[in-house]
């Protein structure tokens, strides 16, 4: 049996953000989850945030930055509830996925204005959703109990 540790459980969980990061960007490419032209959240919120209009350079920058340090930090965070609550990491991380999904597209993006409620998107879009969130917990997941052994 490992010893918790509040780091290595942050450390493993941000590589596996990062893989699982590149996983549901890939796997969008499959399932797009905006297939009307809608903005992605991530470019709204840039936007908001700038309070104008960004060119699409500084736009694109701005918004990965903001895709990818979340990936990484839900990831981190993930790895430090899976390390003191394993219980976290049931049905191999697409609870989690699924949860992230509750907690970003039907709660927060919505309540900031960023998106409609999924409930209010075709079946198809929410469908899309769900499934690459679970893509993204799912490896999250088989990253984070890999690196943990190699933290070992």
């Amino acid at each position: 049996m490992t010893k918790r540790s509040l780091w290595k459980g942050l450390l493993a969980g941000a590589i596996a953000g990062v893989v699982a990061t590149v996983a549901k960007t890939l796997a969008e490419k499959y399932y797009p989850p905006r297939v009307h032209g809608e903005p992605e959240p991530s470019d709204v919120l840039v936007e908001k945030l700038a309070g104008n209009s960004l060119d699409s350079k500084s736009k694109a920058v701005a918004s990965g930055a903001l895709h990818w340090g979340f990936g990484v930090a839900a990831g981190a965070a993930y790895g430090a509830l899976a390390e003191f609550y394993p219980a976290a990491s049931s049905r191999g991380g697409a609870t989690f996925g699924l949860t992230l999904l509750t907690l970003t597209h039907e709660t927060a993006l919505p309540a900031l204005g960023l998106e409609e409620p999924l409930a209010e998107q075709s079946p198809r879009e929410h469908a899309s959703e769900a499934a690459t969130h679970v893509v993204y917990g799912v490896v999250a997941e088989r990253v984070r109990r890999l690196a943990r052994r190699v933290l070992e």
